[in-house]
């Protein structure tokens, strides 16, 4: 299994990132919370991995901080939570403020991210209350938020995220303006999405 990858960052493609090491590339998918700290391409990483194996798939996913990488991991043991929703609660929300409000039992604030519905944001207070307890974000030393990709890429970033096409376009072009970079797009369609 692979648990952890040091190497120079090839590209960045929200939400996937390439990631040479050794002379493999590796292709990873992340949230957005570890795209905005990744420093720019061509400088060294270091990502924390999860790899996933299905009967037809492999896919290999990449965090920064460690509690992202937990986090992630326990959203899947909540019935009917796969990577796709686990990535988009890490991109939506904060760790902290994701056991903020599940502690707090906050449904409605948890359905607001994209393909958590009522019952699942209830089954994720239920079963994650006692494990996000701890929850700490941790933010990489001299890590700064760096993109230069233009608007289409960042409605492409949000489907990726569970948002249909026309959705990712509305959210994208609502809040995009002139000079913006796709995380920043991103971010704030997430933000506007999410009622902050």
């Amino acid at each position: 299994m692979i648990g952890r990858l040091r190497g120079i960052l090839v590209a960045k493609r929200p939400p996937w990132v390439l990631v040479e090491v050794g002379g493999v590339g590796y292709e990873l998918e992340v949230p957005m919370s570890t795209l905005y700290d990744l420093p720019d391409a061509g400088k060294e990483v270091i990502l924390l991995t999860h790899y996933a194996h299905k009967e037809d798939t492999v896919a290999l996913y990449g965090f920064l901080r460690d509690d992202e990488r937990s986090l992630f991991r326990d959203l899947q043991k909540v019935s009917g939570i796969g990577a796709r929703i686990a990535l988009a609660v890490l991109s939506g929300v904060s760790t902290s403020e994701f056991a903020r409000l599940v502690q707090g039992g906050d449904v409605a604030a948890l359905t607001r991210i994209p393909g958590i519905g009522k019952k699942t944001a209830e089954r994720i207070v239920v079963e994650l209350r006692d494990r996000v307890g701890n929850v700490v974000a941790a933010v990489p030393a001299g890590a700064t938020p760096v993109a230069r990709d233009p608007r289409s890429e960042a409605e492409a970033a949000l489907q990726q995220l569970g948002y249909k096409q026309a959705e990712a376009a509305r959210l994208a072009a609502a809040v995009a303006a002139d000079g913006d970079d796709a995380e920043t797009i991103i971010r704030k369609a997430l933000r506007a999405a999410l009622g902050r």
